[in-house]
């Protein structure tokens, strides 16, 4: 097992992809989304208190 089997960690990250035992960050994509979603809102308000 090493880098070249792509069933072992070592060798998702050699090889780049994701799986059971290499996922990706959930938590990370959603506080991205969430903040995209709120961007709008929040200049949408400072040009209103303006």
């Amino acid at each position: 097992m090493g880098k070249g089997d792509q069933r072992s960690k070592k060798g998702k990250i050699h090889i780049g992809s994701y799986g059971r035992l290499r996922p990706r960050k959930a938590s990370s994509t959603v506080a991205v989304a969430a903040a995209k979603a709120g961007a709008p809102a929040k200049k949408a308000a400072k040009k209103a208190a303006k």
